[in-house]
């Protein structure tokens, strides 16, 4: 699931007509291969990070950290928006 997480992150600094050394100066990154990290699959934002992240990237960061969510830690994401995302009503149900 990161390395989907990965190519939305991607995706979306693309989208910018970001370089990896552009988005890395924009959400503080000590270096430009962090964000090549995330990009494969092989980190994560920090959550500290996010806000930051999705306003160098130019997205809602509501959507965006339950975007993350759902690539970092898909068992709460389902937990928290699997009916809702599916269309269903969660009132009443246990």
């Amino acid at each position: 699931m990161r390395r989907e997480g990965g190519r939305f992150l991607k995706e979306l600094r693309e989208t910018r007509g970001l370089s990896q050394r552009q988005l890395a100066q924009l959400v503080g990154a000590e270096y430009y291969t962090f964000i090549s990290q995330l990009e494969t699959g092989r980190g994560r934002i920090p959550p500290d990070r996010y806000r930051a992240w999705a306003e160098a990237l130019g997205v809602d960061v509501r959507h965006f950290v339950q975007t993350l969510m759902r690539f970092y830690d898909p068992m709460t994401y389902d937990i928290l928006f699997g009916a809702e995302a599916a269309g269903g009503s969660v009132e009443g149900s246990r």
